[in-house]
């Protein structure tokens, strides 16, 4: 991970820890590759998984490391998940660390995992809100000041202004994680967690990445969540595996999580009966 606001605790005692890639302002380029060599070194390879919104010097870095030493043990995986479904895709990858899979499938399985991971906010403005492509600027005028607006950006872009519609859920049961930010508004844990019938809700501190990719300060991130390991196990195991022609590690879906190439020819690509088809 990128920052330790992305690092949610374990939900059970077999989860394994994260391990923090800091920015280039808190640690000298020196630095950073011994640390990661004694990573892979400890691990055999390294999962690095950040959101879409970091400085561009810190993104920059991790491809310096990885460039570096020269090694296809390194993946870095950028997502365009908000930082608190980025924190919850994480800790799924690290419970899947300790079941029999490959690194290059928990890497492939990052892309998969994402699209049953439903990310959102409470807003009390989207006058600086960018990342979500719904036509806000164009709408934001008209609105009455004031008003709070529930926003989803994963896996399909909504936009509602609380108390004129409801955002549409997960079809399937879920765990709900909420973190709050200078917002004291109770619609996410009241409204939209009955509403999403989910089986629980759990509290977090807000990353600090947060209100950056938000565009405020005034929010409630959620985070809906498939919580039971064994489901996930089971959706990953659901589809068929396949070499990466360039780096030869194991994916799953239409990519390598190792080295980002396409999988090839086209006409191979093989998925489960549910997986990369919410």
């Amino acid at each position: 991970m990128t920052g330790a606001g992305l690092v949610l605790p374990p939900q059970d005692q077999q989860t394994p820890p994260a391990a923090v890639l800091r920015a280039p302002g808190d640690q000298p380029l020196g630095e950073a590759l011994t640390d990661m060599q004694l990573l892979l070194e400890q691990h055999g390879h390294v999962i690095a998984v950040y959101p879409s919104g970091i400085p561009a010097a810190h993104e920059r870095r991790l491809h310096t490391v990885r460039s570096v030493l020269e090694s296809d043990r390194i993946a870095l995986l950028k997502s365009d998940l908000p930082p608190l479904g980025v924190a919850v895709l994480v800790r799924q990858l690290r419970q899947l660390s300790i079941c029999d899979f490959s690194a290059g499938v928990i890497a492939s399985a990052a892309r998969l995992l994402s699209h049953y991971i439903h990310a959102g906010a409470l807003l009390n403005s989207v006058t600086r809100l960018d990342r979500v492509p719904v036509g806000l600027k164009s709408h934001a005028k008209s609105w009455v000041p004031g008003s709070q607006f529930a926003v989803l950006a994963n896996p399909e872009p909504q936009l509602i202004r609380v108390g004129t519609g409801e955002l549409a859920g997960p079809r399937f049961a879920t765990h709900l994680l909420v973190a709050r930010g200078q917002s004291q508004s109770e619609w996410v844990t009241g409204t939209l967690a009955p509403g999403w019938q989910v089986g629980a809700v759990h509290e977090a501190v807000l990353p600090d990445e947060s209100p950056g990719w938000w565009g405020t300060s005034k929010l409630v991130e959620f985070a809906a969540f498939l919580p039971d390991i064994s489901l996930i196990h089971q959706l990953v195991s659901s589809v068929r595996r396949e070499a990466c022609t360039w780096c030869g590690n194991e994916l799953i879906g239409d990519r390598c999580g190792l080295c980002n190439a396409p999988l090839n020819p086209p006409e191979s690509r093989t998925r489960g009966p549910a997986a990369l088809n919410p």
